[in-house]
């Protein structure tokens, strides 16, 4: 348990005034040229420092599978899972779009079955928008007409990693460019209020970008989408993996973490802690009471 800090406690920067970042809003910046910045986070700790950094979008990520829950990749992860993460994620964020990714399997049957767990993200876990991988066009257009924004995801999409054979570079050849700029554009059409562009050649998805009506946010994807997004254990030196070639390291928090934990260790077996200072301590007269109750009962035992 800690004592530190109340949960509902405002930073400094959070008691700044800000506007909320929507989904037309994100819409707004594309047509004004400004990128727009996005990161995952899965609990209230991290969710709450990246909001009030500044990010426009935060996308509870199924990558929690790996980064969070210690699985090879993202199939594991349940929608139980998933709203647990999200309604963690959704006290902590006042300013950014809170995307949730729906898990493999929760929108891969029936349409309807789609529906339904989208509606559980929103109406249980707070989630302003899902994110679904691939041409689902059929559901973008029943999410849209159910009042659910939706981010599209194209690319290298990591829940089909089976058939993939991995993760793989995406859109290589004129007719994959093809297909994926189709994709792209009837994703758009059928109401997703922008698509993630991820493992695909720059020149892709700048076409890509050029083409549609709404945003594009890259990851892997090269500089000229409307906004990019990384995974916030990447960015800061979090993962146990070497990192992929499109990450940019800002911090080695792994590190931080590391040393500070071994320092903390060396001090409870040096019995440097905790010190006098960090002890709480009786009053002074309930001291001098219980002083006086020991040589009490030593008089009364001689």
């Amino acid at each position: 348990m800690s004592l530190t800090n109340s949960p509902g406690g405002a930073s400094p920067a959070a008691a700044i005034a800000t506007t909320k970042v929507t989904m037309p809003a994100l819409l707004e910046m594309k047509r004004q040229g400004k990128p727009i910045s996005a990161l995952t986070a899965y609990d209230y700790a991290t969710a709450r420092l990246v909001d009030e950094a500044g990010i426009e979008m935060i996308l509870v990520g199924d990558s929690l599978a790996q980064v969070v829950l210690g699985h090879d990749n993202t199939l594991a992860v349940t929608v139980d899972e998933m709203l647990h993460h999200t309604r963690a994620v959704r006290r902590a964020v006042r300013r950014a779009l809170l995307v949730a990714d729906m898990p493999f399997g929760s929108y891969h049957g029936e349409v309807r079955d789609g529906l339904a767990n989208a509606v559980r993200f929103v109406k249980e876990a707070g989630a302003e928008a899902v994110k679904i991988e691939g041409p689902r066009v059929e559901l973008v257009r029943a999410l849209t007409e159910a009042e659910i924004p939706v981010v599209g995801h194209l690319g290298l999409t990591p829940q089909s990693v089976h058939r993939m054979g991995g993760y793989r570079v995406q859109g290589k050849t004129a007719e994959a460019v093809t297909a994926l700029k189709a994709s792209a554009r009837a994703l758009a059409e059928a109401g997703a209020g922008a698509v993630v562009l991820e493992g695909v050649p720059r020149e892709v998805a700048a076409a890509i970008t050029a083409d549609l009506p709404v945003p594009t946010i890259g990851i892997g994807a090269g500089p000229d989408c409307d906004g990019q997004i990384l995974v916030l254990h990447d960015l800061v030196g979090m993962t146990f993996a070497p990192a992929a070639k499109f990450v940019r390291r800002y911090a080695d928090a792994g590190a931080l973490i590391r040393g500070a934990v071994e320092r903390y260790r060396e001090d409870v077996e040096r019995g440097a802690f905790p010190s006098d200072e960090e002890s709480y301590h009786l009053p002074q007269a309930a001291q001098r009471a219980l002083k006086t109750g020991h040589k009490q009962e030593a008089l009364r035992k001689a």
